[in-house]
């Protein structure tokens, strides 16, 4: 047998461990909160829209981390990031707005690690849709499938960085999930020339909406299974005017591709729906629908003689069909273009439509917007 006293020494021992890890898990949380004025994490999920630079650290052929991507992003001081437009994205804006001092960071960074995940990570990547095949044009993206395995490993690190039961309060009372994504389901997989004709034979367009839904579905209770709570869903954009579908349909200013737009919005009336029935189904959770259809459609008619050309971009009456790069026209009025490139919108209609989600009415963002959802 140990003497009395070895045995009262490691006990005191362990002691101390736990009062440090205690004390340590406290000062981490508060440390956040006195930095974002009690609000948690942000949890980006999505596609290209929202990409900070997960596809860097990706062998595929869906990257923006070349010049003049970014060439508006101050953090960076001009310099390419990933991210696929001339500035902010979306996600980014919101975060800042909502009083997170730190961008969330690229789950696939080599730095989000320890406390830099308590203001957020972001999963998304470009070509990445909630279909498993879609994006495969692209050879590597992470589908959303494996952006919520990733989640999986980082709600791991946060137990292990607060304890189980803090780590279970702060993600789901005070953290956010947003989830940008359904673009390229349409754009990169049921549209698709030849890689697709076999599943357009096979399956309508309503069978494959139904099979996005019921995927989608799953996506997002796996999500709360992992102690998600605070969700924002953003539907999918009027992808019909995008620069590249109105450059190779050899469409009139304003014009835009009908079938792709209709598909759009089936797919918007059966999410609606779907976040509705989650609402009512999954106890303690708020799914918040982001009416991002309606405005970029609104930005395209008010900034009708932007809305047409690609800022940055070549080939084609709209610059539309060459990514943006170091050899792309670009134009000198970046402030004023919808459009940054052939498919994405530029930092400045990435803020106007983030501060109509923080702050603005149920036409946009339902049933609450997220400046509220944050205080909920």
């Amino acid at each position: 047998m140990e003497p009395v006293a070895m045995v009262m020494e490691k006990a005191w021992s362990f002691g101390l461990v736990l009062l440090w890890f205690s004390t340590l898990s406290c000062y981490l949380v508060n440390a956040a909160d006195d930095k974002n004025g009690g609000f948690g994490a942000s949890f980006i999920f999505g596609d290209s829209l929202v990409d900070a630079g997960n596809n860097n650290y990706l062998p595929t052929l869906s990257r923006a981390n070349i010049p003049p991507n970014g060439i508006d992003f101050k953090a960076s001081g001009g310099n390419p990031t990933g991210r696929y437009t001339n500035g902010r994205t979306i996600g980014d804006i919101v975060g800042e707005e909502l009083g997170v001092p730190n961008y969330a960071v690229p789950y696939l960074a080599p730095n989000s690690t320890g406390k830099a995940i308590l203001y957020g990570v972001n999963y998304a990547s470009g070509g990445g849709g909630i279909m498993n095949a879609t994006g495969r044009i692209f050879v590597n993206r992470l589908g959303l499938d494996i952006q919520i395995d990733f989640f999986n490993n980082t709600r791991k690190q946060f137990d292990k960085l607060l304890g189980s039961s803090k780590a279970k309060d702060y993600i789901s009372k005070r953290s956010i999930f947003s989830i940008t994504i359904g673009a390229n389901d349409f754009l990169n997989n049921y549209l698709l020339p030849v890689l697709s004709i076999g599943a357009r034979i096979s399956e309508t367009p309503d069978g494959f909406i139904d099979d996005m839904i019921n995927h989608l579905s799953n996506q997002l209770t796996r999500l709360y299974k992992l102690d998600a709570r605070k969700f924002v869903i953003g539907n999918v954009g009027p992808i019909g005017c995008i620069p590249y579908q109105k450059t190779i349909n050899q469409l009139n200013e304003n014009e835009c591709v009908d079938l792709a737009n209709k598909l759009a919005m089936q797919y918007n009336g059966r999410l609606k729906e779907l976040l509705t029935e989650l609402n009512g189904k999954l106890k303690g959770a708020i799914f918040v629908h982001a009416n991002v259809y309606d405005l970029v459609m609104e930005l395209i008619t008010n900034y009708a003689k932007y809305a047409s050309e690609a800022c940055c971009g070549n080939g084609g009456q709209y610059a539309g069909i060459i990514p943006c790069g170091p050899t792309s026209s670009m134009c000198k009025d970046r402030d004023k273009h919808v459009f940054w490139d052939p498919y994405h919108p530029s930092e400045a209609a990435n803020l106007i439509i983030a501060r109509q989600l923080l702050h603005g009415s149920t036409k946009y963002i339902s049933p609450v917007n997220l400046e509220q959802l944050r205080n909920l």
